[in-house]
């Protein structure tokens, strides 16, 4: 068995992790550049935990210039297993209103500008990414969120678009009419990296509009979504004290196989493969590429 570490990824309005006992800082040196910030390393009731804060302290990457490889890269190395992303988003549905938690189950990739994968030329591999999230971590989330008395909604698909700017009205009824549940900037390619990396991977999406295409939200100004986020941002520190509490202290192996995403995923052969990428690869695949 493996030793659960659990990951946290804070979104806007979460820069830190109160709580944590034996706090203490650390800087991951990535090959593949620099992360959003140094990893917070502690623990809840001797639960290892890991946060990073996607933006930065003091939100100073936008969506486009955040590093999700080497983000994802850091968090590997920082040996977590378990991986759970807080995004504040906007909602395409009435009955997902500001203050909601949408623990989402799939994704909708509309991003166009960053890095989406550790593989490419010299080493090339697919994985799935029929089922983005594990359900075992979804699992615990639904019943931290219920033993906190939170709302949050079991499933739903966010979409997520390139920004930094907020949607047309024409793109906003789009995704609406689409059926989609929820809008961010920020889960993709970061879902895919934590897939390729072997990382169990869930969001919690923090609803903090309706999106322009509802009548009362066809301006969204940042300063209406910080008077949620800060709401938000207590009720998501909340539900992680509470899953940290409740989590398993081994490392549930993935029912979809997160955790072993690799094990049929290359395809280079071995004395094809670029030796510079293999190298970058150590943490991410060195699993398999050791094997």
């Amino acid at each position: 068995m493996t030793r659960a570490v659990l990951g946290i990824i804070g979104g806007s309005g979460i820069y830190d992790l109160p709580g944590l006992q034996d706090v203490r800082e650390e800087t991951i040196a990535s090959p593949w550049g620099e992360p959003s910030a140094a990893l917070t390393r502690g623990e809840i009731d001797g639960l290892p935990i890991v946060f990073l804060p996607r933006h930065g302290k003091g939100h100073v990457l936008s969506p486009s210039d955040i590093n999700y490889r080497a983000n994802i890269d850091v968090l590997k190395r920082a040996g977590v297993t378990d991986l759970v992303s807080l995004s504040a988003c906007g909602s395409f549905r009435e009955d997902l209103p500001p203050g909601t938690f949408v623990l989402v189950d799939q994704f909708v990739d509309r991003t166009c500008k960053r890095e989406s994968s550790f593989f490419g030329k010299g080493c090339v591999a697919h994985v799935s990414m029929a089922h983005p999230v594990s359900p075992r971590l979804h699992v615990h989330l639904a019943a931290a969120a219920k033993a906190e008395s939170i709302a949050a909604v079991q499933g739903g698909t966010y979409v997520c678009m390139e920004g930094p700017q907020f949607s047309t009205l024409a793109e906003s009824l789009m995704y609406k009419a689409q059926g989609f549940s929820v809008i961010g900037m920020t889960n993709m390619p970061e879902a895919k990296l934590a897939r390729e990396a072997e990382i169990c991977y869930a969001s919690v999406a923090m609803v903090t509009d309706f999106d322009c295409w509802h009548p009362d939200h066809d301006a969204v100004t940042v300063q209406d979504i910080i008077r949620v986020l800060n709401s938000n941002a207590g009720k998501a520190k909340a539900l992680v004290a509470r899953l940290a509490r409740d989590f398993p202290r081994e490392h549930e192996l993935c029912p979809i196989g997160s955790d072993r995403a690799l094990d049929s995923a290359l395809i280079t052969a071995p004395e094809a493969r670029d030796p510079q990428l293999l190298k970058n690869l150590d943490a991410v695949a060195g699993r398999v590429l050791r094997s």
